[in-house]
């Protein structure tokens, strides 16, 4: 089999996607926190549709005495809610008792958070601080196995320091959203869009 190259992988993905951006809708730093911790399991386009509705009612100060029940409502449809609703209060009581309502440059400190994983904190970190990271999430992984990136056995930390090691430090952050992005309208989980693929010829998972 043909190995796909990382100059080839960074020049098809610039082709197709030249602006990649986060999907996830913030104004505020914790609320992209928050609507990462929502979107486990979840799709962003969903949790957009939450948290609409969940931040032009709280800022982060009636989130933390917000009533259970209310926010279990709120975000239902994200799944996994009742969990993800103690998740939130909690996060918005250490924000604003440890960091005063901002969200810190700080790995150590927003893995301690609960709901928050590698995940999590990368797509945090790139997105409100520019920090170089790959965020991991179901399409990284799934197109990064797709591509020969990584092995089939690889857990999503292996697939992360494999990519980290591929491309660029300077690249990374971009790499995670092109990924994602790719993953989520060309390369899905079910019927991907092989026909349109640019990386049809090498691909280890092709369908046509």
């Amino acid at each position: 089999m043909i190995m796909i190259s990382s100059n080839e992988v960074l020049e098809k993905l610039d082709s197709i996607i030249p602006n990649p951006v986060c999907e996830l809708n913030y104004n505020k730093d914790y609320e992209l926190l928050i609507a990462t911790v929502l979107s486990a399991q979840s799709t962003d386009k969903r949790v957009n549709m939450v948290t609409e509705i969940l931040f032009s009612k709280y800022d982060l100060e009636a989130l933390k005495v917000i009533d259970l029940q209310t926010l279990e409502n709120i975000i239902r449809p994200v799944g996994t809610y009742q969990r993800k609703s103690i998740y939130i209060k909690e996060i918005a009581n250490r924000l604003i008792n440890d960091y005063s309502g901002k969200v810190p440059n700080d790995r150590t400190y927003l893995e301690s958070l609960p709901g928050v994983g590698r995940k999590t904190t990368n797509v945090v970190l790139s997105n409100l601080f520019n920090v170089p990271a790959i965020a991991v999430d179901t399409h990284v992984e799934r197109v990064s196995k797709r591509l020969g990136l990584s092995s089939k056995k690889d857990n999503v930390l292996t697939v992360e320091k494999k990519l980290m090691k591929k491309f660029p430090k300077e690249k990374w952050s971009r790499l995670h959203h092109q990924l994602v992005l790719f993953g989520r309208y060309f390369c899905k989980s079910q019927k991907p869009n092989c026909f349109n693929c640019p990386f049809h010829a090498k691909c280890k998972h092709k369908r046509i």
